[in-house]
């Protein structure tokens, strides 16, 4: 499984910083008057005395008032500008994040078996899940205003109220590793279940349904809402973008880059979907209609992971080997950015609702924010 190539990675505990590293990329006029034409000449006038010039008073000087020197304003910070916050917790592996509906970010905990909450501001508190041992991997919000999540090792769909509640949904197929989870266009949450090669549906009431991909041990990954109302997922193994309608019909493309590992993907400001190739090194786009483009990434083995829209137009991405976060607009130019504390492997990423994007760093036990 794509995912075990994590577990031998060292937990790194470090300071939290604040970083920025780009890899780049009158004139004045005036009147004349015209002499009046006299008749002819007169006699002038006997000049009068001139009476003599009283004192002025001496005029009071009037004191300036001194003018209130005004604060200079902290700079804002650059674009590309990381904050790291630490999760209390160690080795907890915080995997995915999203924006919830009470303005905060939520976020997995992996081996801590929680999920977490952290503000805008940097505050952060945990849920722990009633299943141990459950391994909560991607995490959305649903249409009913909760957070809705995978377990990859309870095999199960969770819930949880923005209070702190939770339920969870056995899946009805045994070991089938549901892996990432989006809200659908139908009010349902869609998933996918990496183990046994499926796409799951759940209602909010907790009704299930799973279809098959046609691509066997296709091993699906991350899952997007498209704007075409059907639901786009990465096949990890197959190395194809897979489509499927909210009747269950599925559609498969795929991608030229032998070895691609599409591995995340996400709904583009430009209609398109965009997703992350795992062992290309590249970032794909997708049309609608099936049109593949891919970009490299100038760092080598960047190992491109999670992948979300800015507020700024743009995608940004985890680069979990490079250690990076990257930005790409909708015409393919690629920017990155340097992650403060090494080999902290981000993953998840997504924007705030400050308009910032926030990501996971996986062995590093923190979450970033980086400034757009």
């Amino acid at each position: 499984m794509l995912t075990n190539v994590w577990r031998s990675h060292k937990i790194t505990l470090a300071r939290c910083a604040v970083l920025g590293a780009l890899t780049a990329c009158g004139q004045n006029t005036g009147a004349s008057i015209a002499p009046i034409a006299g008749a002819g000449s007169t006699a002038s006038p006997a000049p009068t005395n001139t009476p003599a010039p009283t004192n002025s008073p001496t005029a009071t000087p009037i004191a300036t008032p001194t003018a209130t020197p005004v604060p200079t304003p902290s700079p804002a910070p650059a674009p590309g500008a990381i904050t790291e916050y630490t999760i209390s917790s160690p080795g907890v592996e915080p995997e995915d994040i999203t924006s919830g509906p009470d303005g905060a970010l939520w976020f997995t905990e992996r081996q801590g078996d929680k999920i977490g909450r952290i503000t805008t501001t940097g505050t952060i508190s945990q849920r722990t899940l009633p299943t141990a041992g459950s391994d909560p991997f991607a995490i959305a919000v649903g249409p009913d205003a909760a957070l809705w999540f995978t377990e990859e090792s309870g095999n199960a769909i969770g819930r949880v109220s923005t209070t702190g509640t939770f339920a969870e949904h056995a899946l009805p197929s045994a070991d089938s590793v549901p892996f990432g989870i989006t809200a659908g266009p139908d009010g349902a949450l869609w998933f996918t279940q990496e183990g046994i090669s499926y796409i799951g549906r759940i209602t909010t009431s907790g009704s299930i349904a799973e279809y098959a991909v046609p691509t066997q041990n296709s091993g699906p990954i991350g899952i997007a809402a498209g704007s075409d109302g059907a639901l786009w997922f990465a096949e990890a193994n197959a190395g194809k973008i897979g489509r499927i309608s909210t009747s269950g019909t599925v559609t498969e493309y795929a991608i030229a880059t032998p070895g691609s590992e599409p591995y995340e993907i996400a709904a583009g400001p430009d209609g398109a979907l965009w997703f992350t190739e795992f062992g290309g090194n590249k970032i794909g786009r997708i049309s609608t209609s099936g049109s593949l483009m891919e970009y490299p990434i100038a760092t080598a083995n960047s190992e491109p992971f999670g992948i979300a829209a800015g507020a700024d137009g743009a995608l940004w991405f985890t680069e979990a080997g490079g250690n990076k976060v990257g930005r790409i607009t909708t015409a393919g130019r690629i920017c990155e950015y340097a992650v403060p504390t090494p080999s902290s492997e981000p993953r998840g990423i997504v924007a705030g609702s400050d308009g910032a994007l926030w990501f996971t760093e996986w062995q590093g036990d923190r979450i970033g924010r980086i400034k757009p």
